[in-house]
């Protein structure tokens, strides 16, 4: 049998096409025309006004604490199940992270667990929309606004989701999105950063281009541009938008795609859960996900230990996900669990990502569902 991968990058047909026009238009660098393209589709599409390419979710992440002016001694909320880069931007400014626990049906930041969190050292809470399925952004927002404190949103999984009707990234002071291999929309290593709050505008271009105001010059507003502040190289190369902007014209596409095969795993595994076998994901009323992922939770480490290697006996290519961050060696140095750990590692030990991917093929998805009902009918 063919291996069946866990994931398998996007790819529409037009990529190459729009790279070579790239190349032989002599413009690579940044901020060229596929990039103005990519960045003006997504803000036409998510209703909001300043969305860049940044050279990845990571980069955005890390213009996102320069521009809350995050330093030594602040604190910044967050989830611990969640990838390294959430809290490597904060702690590289200097702040201390206070992990919480997160919820056990969304595997998001339990809302509830915020506010107890706080201190007056509290800078930022930051939000990671899971799988994109969102958080509970009226609850965090509301908490934010009491405490005057700002909010961040890590959608790297959340690129077209929605909570009540908006974009995720869209709903609080900087969004950070993913066009990582991985994600749903790629060009292998890319992101974007969402700048919400208008007062942050004028100098996300400026730590964008270097800590230069080099976007004023191109655009005619000065003779001359000069280092005016702390920045660095986040401009992805016009290669990369060229690549993401076949994706970019397909978005609603490969939504649709990706959402269908969520729902043949979802309708298909129902017995699991009836059985009591494993537990499937959750989506609330108020929220629509873009089938960015497949999980389902066994009832313990070696189920699910031993679920893996099944599948993988059979070719069939399937992870675990995120090892909690204050567990890790940088996350016990780094921050400070808040309160008790109650679902945060009992998820990171129980979650097994199935494969899954764009134009998926629903014989294989088929295969996986059948290898997994076999696995617990033998055991």
């Amino acid at each position: 049998m063919t291996m069946i991968p866990f994931n398998r990058p996007p790819y529409v047909g037009k990529e190459i096409e729009y790279i070579i026009q790239a190349v032989e238009a002599r413009n690579l660098s940044g901020d060229g025309s596929f990039t103005k393209k990519c960045q003006e589709a997504m803000q036409d599409m998510f209703a909001c006004k300043n969305i860049f390419l940044t050279t990845s979710c990571s980069s955005a992440l890390d213009m996102a604490a320069i521009l809350l002016e995050i330093k030594e001694g602040d604190e910044v909320i967050m989830p611990s199940y969640t990838f390294p880069s959430t809290a490597n931007a904060f702690a590289l400014r200097g702040a201390r992270i206070i992990f919480v626990d997160i919820r056990s049906d969304t595997q998001n930041i339990d809302e509830a667990l915020v506010e107890s969190a706080i201190t007056e050292k509290t800078k930022a809470i930051v939000v990671v929309h899971y799988a994109g399925v969102a958080c509970d952004m009226d609850v965090i927002n509301a908490i934010a606004q009491e405490r005057g404190l700002y909010v961040v949103e890590d959608a790297a999984q959340g690129v077209m989701s929605t909570y009540k009707g908006r974009y995720l990234g869209t709903l609080s002071d900087i969004g950070c999105y993913s066009f990582h291999e991985t994600k749903n929309y790629t060009c292998g290593e890319g992101g974007a950063i969402v700048v919400n709050n208008e007062n942050f505008l004028e100098r996300a271009e400026i730590i964008r281009e270097k800590g230069t105001n080099r976007a004023k010059f191109f655009r005619g507003e000065i003779d001359k541009y000069s280092w005016v502040d702390v920045g660095s190289s986040y401009l992805p190369s016009e290669l990369n938008a060229a690549y993401l902007w076949a994706q970019i014209e397909k978005m609603r596409e490969i939504n649709e795609n990706r959402i269908a095969l969520w729902n043949v795993y979802n309708e298909h595994l129902q017995e699991l859960e009836e059985n009591g076998d494993a537990t499937l994901p959750i989506v609330p009323e108020n929220c629509e996900h873009n089938g960015h992922m497949y999980y389902i939770k066994t009832n313990d480490l070696d189920t699910r230990t031993q679920l893996i290697q099944h599948l993988k006996a059979k070719k069939i290519l399937s992870v675990f996900h995120y090892v909690p961050l204050h567990s890790s060696v940088a996350g016990k140095k780094l921050g400070t669990f808040h309160g008790d750990d109650t679902i945060t590692t009992d998820t990171s030990e129980r979650l097994l990502r199935l494969p899954f991917y764009y134009e998926m093929d629903n014989a294989h998805i088929r295969i996986v569902i059948n290898t997994v009902y076999d696995f617990f009918k033998n055991n």
